[in-house]
């Protein structure tokens, strides 16, 4: 019998969601005859004890006896039970230095840790995460920010509301201009979760030529790709894959859409060697017309150089004046409104939970009750009897101490 133990979340502050909701539980058992499931108490998940007891599934004070533990964010280190396999977001792989103890510990109760950021197939492409729902209220935050910078309409904050379906009843209240036009950069999973919204708002989707070149009588948005925004230095014919290889000998054309757009939303990936999607002089130009920016990406001193720190759920915009480069009030005369959140999907628990749980059920459980050893899960271990696996043999400078960190 295989014994799987759902975590209770104990970073702080405090992370309400969880990896399986109760009804995916019990979906896990009925058909895997072989495997139990355990639930850890908690007093802070949105999913409360009483609903998983309510579908039959075993809520418990210790789940140290289970083989396979999984959580959410980082495990707290005096939790970390040797000789066990874990699944959880380890902040690790950049070498993060806030989380070098915990892999340390990791090592050293010979644990094997599977992250879920490193889970992909065979093409590299990863298969589970939360970002979906990052967009989905990074986007519904944005147009919240865009009311109160106006005044044309207020929005209940997302984390407020019980679930997705409540914070959808606030699209009603949403009043953007006939002429509001929307650019966002991204298509991955972040992406698709903000033009979902969009979409459910009215926004309608127009074409990057169009965009830039026609007025509209109605919202409307575009959504770029990398070669929408950057041009070769030389004048060479842009080719994608040669820039994720290597990004340097780019620059960025995203200026002219800054030019037509009132809303700014970036869901886009961001390689460090990249070029910076505009930069700080460009928010100078008399031409500039983005008001508000919702960088739901979240890259500090990044690649949208008015996000200068992280905003937090309950405050979630600020304001950038370009001439000072410095923050000031969200309705400051000539300032941008920033939304810049770096937890997003935790303003709806339930649901994120939900949906992660679904690729957890699709992509990851299958694989981990496999008799033989999953490739699946083999490139996603970080570290198992004691060491660092092949793939993440990097990080050894990084757990000795030794790395130089940036």
């Amino acid at each position: 019998m295989v014994k799987i133990g759902v975590l209770r979340e104990g970073k702080v502050p405090v992370d309400r969601r969880v990896p399986l909701s109760p009804e995916q539980c019990v979906r896990i058992e009925a058909h895997h005859k072989n495997v139990e499931v355990f639930v850890q108490t908690s007093e802070v998940r949105q999913i409360v004890d009483e609903e998983y007891a309510s579908a039959g599934i075993k809520v418990v004070d210790n789940v140290d006896d289970c083989d396979i533990l999984l959580g959410v964010k980082e495990v707290p280190i005096n939790s970390l039970v040797p000789n066990k396999t874990y699944l959880f977001f380890s902040h690790t792989i950049k070498k993060q230095p806030y989380n070098r103890a915990l892999l340390q510990e990791v090592l050293k109760r010979n644990i094997q840790l599977v992250d879920y950021e490193t889970i992909t197939d065979n093409r590299g492409k990863r298969l589970i995460g939360f970002g979906k729902y990052a967009g989905i209220v990074g986007a519904y935050n944005t147009l919240l920010a865009y009311g109160v910078r106006s005044g044309r309409y207020q929005l209940k904050p997302a984390y407020q509301c019980v679930d997705r379906a409540e914070m959808e009843k606030e699209f009603a209240k949403i009043d953007l201009p006939k002429s509001h036009k929307i650019v966002l950069t991204g298509r991955g999973r972040v992406g698709s979760g903000a033009t979902e919204i969009l979409e459910k708002v009215g926004v309608r989707k127009v074409s990057k030529n169009d965009f830039l070149s026609s007025s509209f009588d109605e919202p409307v948005y575009t959504q770029l790709c990398v070669e929408d925004y950057n041009e070769c230095i030389d004048g060479q014919v842009f080719n994608k894959q040669k820039f994720y290889h290597n990004p340097i000998g780019y620059r960025s054309s995203f200026v002219q859409y800054a030019r037509v757009s009132d809303i700014y939303i970036a869901c886009h990936y961001w390689d460090d060697r990249s070029p910076k999607i505009f930069a700080k002089e460009d928010m100078k130009l008399a031409d500039w017309k983005v008001e508000v920016v919702g960088d739901i990406s979240c890259d500090i001193d990044g690649p949208v150089p008015c996000t200068i720190r992280p905003s937090t759920i309950e405050e979630p915009i600020y304001g950038y004046d370009p001439v000072s480069e410095m923050e000031v009030a969200f309705d400051a005369e000539g300032a941008l409104t920033v939304m810049a959140v770096d937890n997003l999907p935790c303003e709806l628990p339930r649901d994120s939970s939900i949906d992660f749980g679904e690729e957890m059920l699709k992509y990851v459980l299958p694989e981990l009750l496999l008799e033989e050893e999953s490739s699946l899960i083999k490139r996603a271990t970080i570290a198992e009897e004691g060491r660092l696996t092949k793939s993440f043999e990097y990080l050894l400078d990084y757990v000795n101490n030794k790395d130089i960190l940036v």
